[in-house]
């Protein structure tokens, strides 16, 4: 049994009568077009809470080309079943109007202490405000004890803890691991979109990955970028970014021995879809 609720109060007056008991929450916010990524969020969720809340909604804020808003796929029907293998005990469904009643500008001026300059940032400028944006608002309506991010949005959520951090939110981010395909692709629901071809070539992105770890300690931070992009320049991808970054302030780095987390992030092109993922190198 899975409890779908679409408006704002009915959700707060649900978490208010579960809080009152004693009832530990945890929440997984998605856009829908759910794989074993998303499910893997909600099973460590359901393991570590009480009640598990998964909200599926697609933000308009964090999209820059409105075609790929539109194109989104929406498998709300199918999303729940999978949430009911997993085990979830409400999805939140909410329209944009439940979302934002005051209209999408109110609530996008969260200081995101510059994280947001760097890397899926330089590509895609406001993508990040409309990410914390939509987050905040949810974490206000569900409160949740544990929130539930994958490592594979590795800007995001470095981004959400910031912001969880400065604006002192009441609630634990957990990070989960990279679920991925037989080939290394990170499971992703744009990779429905790729043709099979493409989809089993897109395996290169984790190898390149992870030759990068395999050569950290022989090779400079400029080689290894440069490795990556010229590995990843092969049809049909197109690399935008091969990036060696501080884990924590999300700055490029000269030199790996300089910081106490490093971490690779790529984003990658393929059928004119935006395929991104990333290693830790060092923490």
């Amino acid at each position: 049994m899975i409890l779908v609720v679409e408006s704002v109060p009915n959700l707060i007056d649900l978490v208010q009568r579960n809080k009152e008991n004693g009832v530990s929450i945890g929440f997984v916010p998605t856009m829908g077009a759910l794989h074993k990524g998303h499910l893997s969020l909600v099973r460590k969720a359901k393991k570590e809470n009480d009640l598990v809340i998964v909200s599926i909604f697609v933000n308009p804020t964090q999209f820059n080309d409105k075609k790929d808003l539109e194109k989104y796929p929406r498998t709300l029907e199918s999303d729940i079943s999978l949430l009911l293998t997993a085990r979830a005990d409400v999805v939140f469904t909410p329209a944009s109007s439940e979302i934002y009643p005051e209209g999408d500008q109110k609530g996008n001026d969260i200081d995101l202490g510059g994280l947001d300059s760097y890397m899926e940032g330089a590509f895609r400028p406001g993508h990040f405000k409309g990410v914390a944006q939509v987050v905040k608002r949810l974490l206000d309506i569900v409160t949740p004890d544990r929130l539930y991010m994958g490592q594979k949005d590795f800007q995001q959520f470095t981004i959400i803890a910031h912001m969880i951090r400065t604006l002192k939110i009441q609630t634990d981010l957990v990070v989960c691991r990279i679920l991925r395909e037989a080939n290394g692709l990170a499971m992703s629901s744009r990779n429905e979109r790729l043709t099979k071809e493409t989809r089993e070539k897109a395996g290169i992105i984790y190898k390149t990955l992870q030759s990068v770890k395999k050569y950290q300690n022989t090779k400079s931070v400029k080689e290894l970028e440069d490795y990556g992009m010229k590995r990843l320049n092969i049809a049909p991808f197109i690399p935008e970014y091969f990036t060696i970054c501080d884990g924590n302030t999300l700055k490029p780095i000269q030199n790996i021995n300089d910081t106490s987390y490093a971490v690779a992030c790529v984003a990658v092109w393929g059928d004119g879809i935006r395929l991104i993922d990333n290693i830790i190198l060092k923490k």
